[in-house]
């Protein structure tokens, strides 16, 4: 960050008078947290832009809750998009910093997120597991419950908007002959042959 660039920022946020009922934090960073600490007024919230799982060991590069706090700092963003997808993080990695970060004492900003292709491109695909390669099939009615079910929660979880555009599939052992019965249930929108 340019000093220019840095010095605005905290002039902004030192000078600006925030609502009391809105909650500011600032996420410079990591090498700059302590001084934004120090700078900014106490209403402001500081964060670190990661934090990692374990409180000491050799994990050069690492920043520790326990270092995090020690400098004043009271949040820790954790899975940012650069690190699931430029340095490869798995959910694993992800919840196991937000959790030892939460276990320090730390407030969690947890970050999740799709690529915009995995976002114009997600199908949910219902596959019972009892009717993989058994020959044995959800009745139209069965696939029709569950569907209903994942587009409720997707409507309760996320939005009414996602809900009506997620595509949701059957995939449990569709033959010739229950196809036309599954597709023609209101809710499948699609079938597929495993």
């Amino acid at each position: 960050m340019e000093i220019s660039r840095k010095l605005e920022t905290i002039n902004f946020l030192t000078a600006e008078n925030f609502d009391p009922s809105t909650e500011v934090v600032c996420a410079p960073p990591t090498i700059y947290s302590e001084h934004g600490r120090k700078t900014l007024p106490s209403s402001v919230g500081v964060s670190s832009q990661n934090s990692y799982k374990v409180p000491e060991g050799a994990f050069t590069g690492e920043t520790s809750p326990a270092m995090i706090k020690d400098v004043g700092v009271e949040w820790a963003i954790i899975g940012h998009s650069e690190g699931r997808n430029v340095f490869g993080e798995a959910d694993e990695l992800i919840w196991a910093k937000a959790g030892h970060a939460l276990e320090a004492g730390l407030k969690v900003i947890p970050c999740i997120g799709e690529k915009l292709e995995e976002r114009q491109n997600v199908v949910i695909g219902y596959e019972p597991v009892w009717a993989i390669g058994t020959g044995k099939t959800a009745s139209p009615g069965q696939a029709q419950d569950i569907h209903v079910k994942l587009r409720k929660w997707l409507n309760d979880n996320v939005s009414a908007d996602v809900a009506r555009k997620t595509r949701i599939i059957y995939g449990g052992s569709v033959t010739a002959d229950n196809c036309r019965k599954i597709a023609r249930e209101r809710e499948i929108l699609t079938v597929f042959s495993s």
